[in-house]
Parts: structure tokens; C-alpha cells; sequence
């Protein structure tokens, strides 16, 4: 099925036009922000030809489409919807589908909680550094590359070009601070450039000839952490004078009043805060890690599946941030993803064992970007679903996780994992041996535990 055909279906079921609040993508998701949504909406998604699952996240439905497809789907939707054009209300589906698991009761439970303050504040978050992702990808990978170069010359680190590309791979290190002001202001419903304002006065080299109780003002101290504090505040003073100020000196007034007033604050409080928490956030991750080894990792890589179906995986967005910018490198990351890398030994057991066509179809399919670090497709359309699986998942991930713990394996970006993310780790050896250490138990478990596995549907 084409993408215009995914995106036809897609929108006769959660159409009409007015229906559909918002609809946008990220990497791998078609997300839908619709006036009204059911469990026939949803079990008339997943039986979709390319749509690889469903998962509900409070008032936003997100259909898992897989890498590259998620944004031309998107697209095609929001031009049908532009367009006004009534579709039926019942979608044509693919009657040779067959429902593998439908993971109802945990799929509620997640759509619960996601529903919460605190969720929705880890999701906005979360969506400060999405758009980012890129950028770490790009520059992770040119330091990754250079990486490797130079431990096979480092006589080629004298070389022009070689300096250049140091810093293209450096460069988001460099505007992190402003990108993060930026997308966190206009997160907060705040003007983005204030926010870059914000960030561009905390990170302003010339604070540090500023003496102020006896001594001298830190650069870009408190990190993304310190960002995130003052961009928040200044959003929410801005939406204050906006109420406050007449009209028309409000164009004029509001933002100086706020670069003023969140500049003087974030100063004398709110950077020295966010000072603090990044110091103790990097402190924290890097002793746990440090000191608990391979005990630290088995949790850790054990728990993230859990806590990525609880959304409290979008709180760990900063930390990894942070981490980069304290210290160059992440030794967080690579124990987390050994949880993906479970999931694919987990998926390969299910195939194995499985003799129900369609879901054997399901894992051959989303396989390859399991291993290429992508787990969404395999988590809510193959281990989630089936229930066992999943757990075997998290077993696979945990013994992964020691591993990568026991060597403190570190990366120099965000945003890709499995297989891609062993060419910017500081040992590729030791990360390509976790990662199989995750492949094999996660297999183990999964084959051990079992599952129901479903029967065909019948035409």
C-alpha cells in the first residue's frame, strides 16, 4: 500500500475534517489530536495494511507507521483535511488481517496516566527535545567517524579539514543552550526568540567579568537544566503582561519588561537552582553507574520498557542533555538501549515460535528497524500485544544493561540507538558484545516464558 492509499484509509476512519484537531508526525508516529476517538476508531486502525500499532497517549492517538513513512502520511492527511472532503465513516480495511493480541488493559493503564500533570509535563519536555534529535545524530556521527580515524592516525588530527569537521561534529554542543531556550519557550506558550534571549544571556561569555557576591558570574552554568527554569518563567510572564499591558504598548513593553525581569531572576535565582540539580544530576548518573556497575545496568535496562509504556522515559530527555554537555559523553544511553535490543530477541523467538501467519509477518517487518534501534513497532506489534514476550524483552535489556554498566560504555550523541549507535561509542567492541548479550536473552527468556499465540482469523 502507497502512502496516499495509508493516508486515505487512515483519515475514513478518524475523519471527518472536524474531527481531526491536529495531526503532525515524529520520527516513526502519525500523531492525531481528534475532537472525538473509540475502541472501534482503534481496532479499525490496527488492522490497516502498514500500520504497525496503536498506542493511545491521553488525548493524542498515535498510529506507528515506522521511519520516513510517519511524515508523508501526516502530510497527505493534513492536505485531505484542508481540503474539506468528506470521507465514509466506516474505512475500507484489509479482511486478510488477522488482530495479534490487543494489550487492552495495559494500553488503558498507559492512556490513564498519560493523562496526569505530571505525564503531560515529561511530554512537553520531551517535545522541547525531539526537534533536536537531528542535529545530535549529524554531529554524532561525524565525531563518531573522526573518532575511528584518528585512533587508526592521529597524525591526520593536525589536518584542516579534519579541524573543520571537528567542529561540525561539535556545533550542537555549541547551540544547544540557544536551540533548547528556543523550543522550550514556545513549548511554554512563550515567544521562541525570548527563550533564545534567555539562553543567550546564560551562556553570554561576558557574565564571567561580572563580579556579584564577591564572585565571578559561570557561563553557561546550570546547563539545559538551568534553560528549561528560565524559559518556563519568562512564557509565563510574558502570558501575564499580555493581560496586564494595554494593547497598544504591549508590542513594545512585554518583552522588555520580561527580558528584564526573567534576565534579573534567572541571575541571582533560577540559574544558581538549575546549577545545582545539573551538579547533582551528573554526580548521580555517573556514581550510580560508576560504583553499582553491572547491578546498576541489569536495573536500569531492565526497567526502561516499563517506564517508556509509563511515559517516564521523556524525564530522562534533559538528563541526557545534560550529561553531553557536562561531560562530552553519555554513559546512560547506551545501557538504556540494550533495552531495544531485547526487544528484538524477544521478536525473533516469537517468530520462531509463532505459526500464525500474520504475526510472523508483523515481526519479519518491523525486525530491521528493531535492530537499526527503532523499537516502536516492535513493542505495541509484537511484544506488548502478546503480553509474555514483553517481559522477556525487559530480561534481555536487563543482561544487556550490565554489560554496557560493568565497562561504562559512553556515546557521544542522543537519538539513535541499537546497531547505528556502536560508531559513536568510546568501545565498540564491548557495545556490539551487549548488544548481543541482549539479542540472546532476550530470545532465552521470551522462548522460556512462552506465549498464547493467536489464532487466524477466518474471512
Amino acid at each position: 500500500m502507497n502512502q496516499e492509499q495509508l493516508a486515505e484509509e487512515i483519515y475514513a476512519i478518524v475523519g471527518p475534517a472536524d474531527n481531526i484537531k491536529r495531526a503532525y508526525n515524529c520520527m516513526t508516529r502519525l500523531r492525531l489530536f481528534l475532537v472525538k476517538q473509540d475502541a472501534d476508531m482503534v481496532s479499525g486502525l490496527k488492522k490497516i495494511d502498514g500500520v504497525m500499532g496503536i498506542h493511545e497517549n491521553g488525548e493524542e492517538l498515535q498510529v506507528i507507521l515506522g521511519p520516513g513513512r510517519a511524515a508523508a502520511v501526516a502530510e497527505k492527511i493534513n492536505a485531505i483535511r484542508d481540503q474539506s472532503s468528506k470521507q465514509p465513516e466506516t474505512a475500507a480495511v484489509s479482511a486478510s488481517k488477522a488482530r495479534v493480541g490487543d494489550g487492552k488493559e495495559l494500553h488503558e493503564a498507559i492512556r490513564r496516566k498519560n493523562a496526569t500533570p505530571i505525564k503531560l509535563l515529561f511530554k512537553r519536555i520531551a517535545g522541547i527535545f525531539v526537534p533536536l534529535i537531528p542535529g545530535f545524530i549529524a554531529c554524532g556521527l561525524i565525531t563518531g567517524a573522526l573518532n575511528i580515524l584518528l585512533k587508526i592516525d592521529p597524525s591526520m588530527g593536525d589536518m584542516a579539514s579534519v579541524k573543520l569537521l571537528e567542529v561540525m561534529g561539535n556545533a550542537i554542543f555549541f547551540g544547544m543552550n540557544l536551540f533548547v531556550g528556543v523550543n522550550a519557550s514556545k513549548e511554554f506558550g512563550g515567544t521562541p526568540v525570548i527563550g533564545g534571549v534567555m539562553a543567550a544571556i546564560l551562556t553570554h561569555p561576558a557574565l564571567s567579568q561580572v563580579i556579584l557576591w564577591d564572585s565571578p558570574l559561570t557561563p553557561g552554568r546550570g546547563g539545559v537544566i538551568a534553560i528549561l527554569l528560565v524559559a518556563a518563567f519568562a512564557a509565563w510572564l510574558e502570558k501575564k503582561l499580555h493581560r496586564i499591558i494595554p494593547e497598544m504598548f504591549d508590542l513594545f513593553l512585554t518583552p522588555l519588561f520580561v527580558v528584564l525581569i526573567s534576565g534579573t531572576l534567572a541571575i541571582v535565582v533560577l540559574q544558581p537552582i538549575g546549577g545545582v540539580i545539573s551538579e547533582a544530576i551528573g554526580a548521580a548518573a555517573t556514581t550510580a553507574i560508576n560504583q553499582g556497575g553491572a547491578f546498576t545496568g541489569f536495573i536500569l535496562g531492565g526497567m526502561w520498557l516499563p517506564m517508556v509504556m509509563l511515559g517516564l522515559h521523556q524525564a530522562m530527555t534533559p538528563i541526557h542533555a545534560e550529561l553531553f554537555l557536562r561531560y562530552g559523553v553519555n554513559i546512560l544511553l547506551p545501557v538504556l538501549a540494550m533495552a531495544g535490543a531485547g526487544q528484538v530477541g524477544a521478536a525473533i523467538a516469537v517468530y520462531f515460535k509463532t505459526k500464525n501467519a500474520f504475526l510472523k509477518k508483523t515481526v519479519a517487518s518491523a525486525l530491521p528497524v528493531g535492530i537499526m534501534g527503532i523499537g516502536e513497532p516492535l513493542i505495541y506489534g509484537v511484544t506488548l500485544p502478546l503480553g509474555r514476550p514483553f517481559i522477556g524483552a525487559c530480561i534481555g535489556g536487563a543482561f544487556g544493561g550490565a554489560v554496557q554498566a560493568a565497562a561504562a560504555v559512553g556515546v557521544s550523541t542522543m537519538g539513535i540507538s541499537g546497531l547505528p549507535l556502536a560508531a559513536v561509542s568510546n568501545n565498540i567492541p564491548i557495545y556490539l558484545l551487549g548488544i548481543l548479550v541482549a539479542y540472546i536473552a532476550g530470545f532465552i527468556a521470551t522462548w522460556l516464558i512462552g506465549f498464547e499465540d493467536p489464532e487466524e482469523e477466518q474471512e
